[in-house]
């Protein structure tokens, strides 16, 4: 029996992460924002004993967005009521540093940590979409470079937030009157580049002390934050291979950063598709593969260069040379996809099917599907998986069929050991940094 365990996500995404899945004959065309498909999924995930829900998240549409990103649930919003529906699974929620104030976050995310026992996380993302300056009121998109100098200040000004009441501030003392002790309530007095924020939050910590952070770094920028700062790390890999590299070097620059790497979980993006034989198997791939258009892929294509107009090109030309194009959006991202067109001699559309359409890394039978997640977490490419459903029927089928195999091989729990999100990742709470400093003798 193994003694390390794969830690398992569910993206929760509506109505999918493509633009066809909703034509699929069994889906619901209003999953996006029907409670009670959020509901069902949480509970499949949950009874699965997967470590926690996730909801993605962007502030910017245009016609051609996706059906899901047209209309869906805030994050924290649906989370909040999914969290009075579960006991034990994490709830993990996207929200950007660069269109929103610190105090704000962390006065949202603290409530849902208390609201739910102590099993929030933020999933910390810069937006790279220019359309969505234009929804805040912002004059120009702040360049790559820029956004991480942010995200590492808003950080840092949420997590002194959320350390302004020590753990045992709230006396609530009837007899002498004494609702909280005054010199366990600290103002934290923030001026930076980007920020100034004079607190103290007006909520206490919760049993977890701080949310979880996530991140999905992939440029060098968003690589190094990942690595100084997140607990886990989405990431979306185009082979083994692939993810045994980022995991390396993501794990080596936890290490330079003075953390624990085994402390840092990478956590691969998949779709995975099963079926109970072989033909089950094929005939499930073919229903996904055809929710993709070449249409639809090209659009899918340009987002992580800003959502560029892809459709002006020649299709069976040689991927076109888009120069620095991409590099201000998600930089990471489009940097592979030039490179893997470079690599591979790809026409544009060879790419954008190739971004779009299932890959078979996750495609089989349950024993199939098994095996794969085990041998990439055996073998230095992942610590867990986020489940990304293709087909309506996709957690159930993936929880129902290939969880009891892993259970069965020790590789994933058959109970919940701990209530928090901290404690399903094996994280220590953290101190109150004022705590700390109050036992050096430091607290002003």
């Amino acid at each position: 029996m193994s003694t390390r365990q794969i830690r398992l996500g569910a993206m929760i995404h509506g109505v999918g992460h493509g633009w066809g899945e909703w034509r699929h004959p069994d889906a619901l065309a209003d999953a996006s924002v029907n409670f009670g498909f959020y509901k069902h999924q949480a509970r499949l995930a949950e009874a699965a004993r997967f470590d926690f829900a996730f909801i993605a998240d962007s502030l910017h549409i245009h016609a051609r967005s996706s059906p899901h990103y047209l209309n869906r649930f805030e994050p924290l919003t649906i989370l909040s009521a999914l969290a009075a529906i579960t006991e034990r699974i994490g709830l993990v929620a996207t929200v950007t540093v660069s269109y929103t104030e610190p105090f704000q976050v962390a006065r949202q995310f603290a409530s849902l940590d208390l609201i739910s026992g102590g099993r929030a996380g933020w999933n910390v993302v810069t937006s790279w979409l220019s359309g969505t300056a234009d929804n805040f009121g912002k004059a120009e998109h702040p360049p790559h470079a820029v956004r991480y100098r942010i995200a590492r200040e808003h950080l840092e000004v949420v997590k002194g937030l959320w350390d302004s009441w020590e753990d045992d501030a709230f006396t609530r003392d009837k007899h002498s009157g004494q609702f909280f002790d005054p010199n366990k309530l600290h103002t934290l007095g923030h001026q930076g580049e980007f920020f100034k924020v004079k607190g103290p939050l007006n909520i206490q910590r919760s049993r977890q002390g701080q949310p979880v952070i996530f991140q999905a770094g992939v440029s060098e920028d968003g690589r190094h934050f990942a690595a100084q700062n997140a607990d886990a790390i989405f990431v979306s890999p185009e082979s083994f291979s692939d993810a045994r590299d980022y995991y390396q070097d993501l794990k080596q620059r936890a290490a330079r950063h003075g953390r624990d790497p085994q402390q840092l979980s990478i956590l691969p993006g998949i779709r995975p598709i099963v079926g109970r034989d072989a033909a089950e198997v094929e005939d499930r791939y073919q229903q996904a593969v055809e929710l993709v258009s070449i249409e639809d892929a090209l659009v899918a294509l340009g987002r992580p260069f800003n959502d560029y107009d892809f459709s002006r090109h020649d299709l069976d030309a040689p991927f076109p040379d888009l120069g620095t194009l991409g590099n201000d959006s998600h930089k990471g991202t489009s940097d592979q996809l030039k490179q893997l067109a470079r690599d591979e001699g790809l026409t544009l559309r060879q790419l954008a099917l190739r971004f779009s359409q299932p890959r078979r890394d996750f495609v089989g039978t349950p024993e199939q599907v098994a095996d794969a997640l085990q041998y990439w977490f055996e073998n230095g490419a992942a610590d867990g998986f986020i489940i990304n459903s293709l087909l309506p029927d996709g957690l159930q089928a993936f929880t129902e069929q290939v969880v009891p195999l892993l259970q069965a091989r020790g590789l994933l729990r058959r109970e919940y050991q701990g209530q928090t999100l901290r404690e399903h990742f094996g994280l220590a709470v953290p101190t109150n940094r004022n705590t700390l400093r109050r036992a050096q003798g430091a607290v002003a």
